[in-house]
């Protein structure tokens, strides 16, 4: 299924044996922006939309969470081609109960210091499939045209109602990764 910005899409109901997932994020940067250092990231959040503690921020540094639950790919830094992807593996049985939302957050790396924005970055999405069989259950292409962000929010993995859902966000912003580790940070 393809969602657009700020659809939502359950998961829990239209794959309910889903118990391991991939969750693939994927862009493409053009040559004006080949010197860029992308970060990925995915904030595991309670219901106070915080982090209960810093193992459960996904990046660079600390691949793999608290609870075990979710593990982020190390991407192959000497891609020849254009096409960059960072691939997170989420065990939905294992999520903290606390952990009400993971949130999936794309930057680049002293954007400022470089004076680099979006506008270089093309062909992003976010698909979730099963881990197991291979099979994609969603899909969002980010089609807007970035042009001044240095950070976008790609999608939400959250729970409501006892239920898995994800949302399409596409939210771009004027900021580096810090701002979010004070955002969701306690």
């Amino acid at each position: 299924m393809e969602l657009t910005k700020g659809e939502r899409f359950n998961i829990s109901q239209e794959a309910p044996d889903l118990k391991k997932m991939a969750i693939a994020l994927s862009w493409e940067v053009t040559e004006a922006g080949q010197s860029y250092e992308i970060d990925v990231s995915a904030f595991m959040l309670g219901a106070d939309g915080k982090i209960p503690n810093d193992q459960y921020f996904i990046f660079y540094n600390n691949l793999q969470s608290f609870d075990s639950s979710v593990l982020q790919s190390i991407p192959d830094q000497n891609n020849p081609s254009q096409e960059h992807k960072t691939i997170y593996g989420v065990i939905l049985e294992r999520v903290n109960p606390e952990i009400e939302e993971i949130t999936f957050v794309v930057t680049i790396h002293e954007a400022q210091e470089v004076n680099a924005n979006f506008s270089n970055i093309r062909n992003s999405f976010i698909k979730i499939s099963n881990l197991d069989t291979g099979s994609e259950l969603v899909r969002y292409e980010l089609t807007e045209n970035f042009s001044r962000e240095t950070a976008v929010e790609f999608g939400r993995l959250y729970r409501k109602n006892g239920e898995w859902r994800f949302q399409a966000v596409g939210q771009g912003y004027q900021a580096g990764l810090q701002s979010f580790v004070d955002k969701y940070c306690s």
